[in-house]
């Protein structure tokens, strides 16, 4: 996992992190895609309204521990099918 590259959503009004919150009292996990059209489809297909608000970026396996331990994540979820949407979820250590 540390050496593949990930892509995430992020608002470009604020520059807040898409994720999913099982419940609202946790900050949730970050919603990772393994590519970057998974991204882009998992947008247009779930919020196409607003699709033009958010910029999907990349980053590398081995700044992810620092950027859930920087914003506060649960830990990952990564996004496999994004259409339906199927996505594991990882708790972060």
């Amino acid at each position: 996992m540390l050496s593949e590259v990930y892509y995430i959503v992020r608002s470009k009004a604020d520059g807040r992190y898409l994720t999913a919150r099982p419940n609202e009292d946790t900050s949730g996990y970050l919603l990772l895609f393994r590519e970057n059209f998974d991204a882009l489809t998992y947008l247009n297909t779930h919020a196409a309204e607003v699709a033009n608000r958010f910029a999907v970026e990349s980053i590398p396996g081995t700044q992810l521990g620092s950027l859930l331990q920087r914003w506060g994540f649960t830990g990952v979820g990564v996004v496999t099918d994004p259409l339906l949407p199927k996505v594991d979820f990882l708790q972060h250590s």
